[in-house]
């Protein structure tokens, strides 16, 4: 039944891979173009730190951190005693994500950024990042609603 959760992953990690391998296909670096006006733009960005480029160039760190993050959500995904399927949805989402960018890091040396939103001065960012955001959204939800009703039960 867990193995779902892996397929949750795998459509993350290759839906943000056929969007990166496009804008790196068919845009130029720093090209940008309207998607939606006024909400979405395509703005191709090749980031070689984390979020915000914290750490340019520390591509060992990166390794290190998405190896541990990994074995950490597969752990925990495994895991009798924290099987919940939100909880599990969650961790889907970031395992996705971490891969997603991990693969990056491990081909091309940095990590392609190409989402912006026109309406707020936000970072540009990609399919893993959102997939890890809303991930954890959904483990922080399954955390302080449903955790504790969980344990009062059992």
């Amino acid at each position: 039944m867990k193995l779902i959760y892996l397929l949750i992953s795998g459509i993350i990690v290759v839906l943000d891979q056929i969007l990166k391998g496009y804008i790196a296909s068919n845009y130029h670096l720093g090209e940008v173009h309207q998607v939606i006006p006024g909400i979405l733009s395509f703005n191709y960005l090749q980031n070689n730190g984390a979020a915000w480029n914290v750490l340019p160039g520390q591509m060992i760190i990166f390794y290190i951190i998405s190896v541990v993050a990994i074995g950490v959500c597969l752990y925990f995904l495994f895991s009798r005693k924290y099987s919940n399927k939100l909880f599990d949805i969650g961790l889907a989402f970031v395992l996705g994500g971490i891969i997603g960018n991990f693969i990056d890091r491990l081909h091309l040396k940095y990590v392609i950024d190409m989402l912006q939103l026109d309406f707020v001065n936000f970072n540009i960012f990609n399919l893993a990042d959102s997939a890890i955001t809303v991930g954890v959204i959904i483990i922080f939800i399954y955390l302080l609603f449903f955790d504790e009703k969980e344990g009062a039960e059992k």
